[in-house]
């Protein structure tokens, strides 16, 4: 029998991770803007799937996994970090206009959106930390990892909390696309390259700030 309890927590903490607003929140609500609900909300997928795996790895206790992280969290910041500045500057530079159609290979370019959230996830040790501290700090989660279906449980349970929230986001975004024209289109591209940018910057600094001091 599904324990409700515990899918109402894992849905909680699936929310509660990929509400914050980040690079993904703000790759979603371009998308979203410029293609539509279904677009923005696929976009979110690679960032629920790389929340599903971090879930997985504190449920199901993988301790080789969690040393992995922490050996190479400075290499999985720069990575990040870097990555961020180059979507950041992309972003920027784009011109984006409302006459233009999703790409003819559709399938070819949500891949590639799929994929860019799904970097920008997974090489966040932070993430993958805030499961660990958040599973161990809820009563019934911090002993998944004994029982497989209790785990395997959580973790479809953190995935759903994380599609709901790309599907609320995405839908209510989506309510104001009709208001949008190439210029406020152009505002929001923009908006989203410097954050995405900023963000990038910040990581960079946080790993140098290691260093220097």
């Amino acid at each position: 029998m599904i324990d409700l309890g515990l899918v109402a927590n894992g849905v909680a903490i699936g929310l509660a991770v990929a509400a914050p607003i980040g690079p993904v929140n703000l790759i979603v609500i371009r998308r979203t803007l410029r293609y539509g609900w279904l677009n923005g909300f696929l976009s979110g997928g690679g960032a629920a799937a790389g929340d599903a795996i971090f879930a997985a790895i504190a449920a199901f206790g993988l301790t080789a996994a969690v040393d992995f992280v922490f050996r190479f969290e400075t290499v999985l910041q720069f990575v990040g970090g870097f990555f961020l500045i180059g979507l950041g500057l992309r972003t920027w530079f784009a011109h984006p206009h409302f006459g233009d159609e999703e790409p003819i290979n559709v399938s070819g370019a949500m891949a590639g959106v799929f994929a860019a959230t799904f970097v920008l996830t997974i090489t966040n040790p932070a993430t993958m930390l805030g499961f660990i501290a958040i599973f161990g700090g809820i009563a019934g989660l911090a002993s998944a990892g004994e029982d497989y279906g209790h785990a395997a449980t959580v973790v479809l349970a953190v995935m759903a909390g994380s599609i709901l929230w790309w599907a609320s986001v995405s839908g209510f975004v989506s309510l104001f696309r009709q208001r949008m024209n190439d210029r406020m289109l152009v505002i929001v591209n923009r908006v989203s390259g410097a954050l995405i940018f900023g963000f990038g910057i910040l990581i960079l600094t946080r790993v140098a700030a290691r260093f220097l001091f």
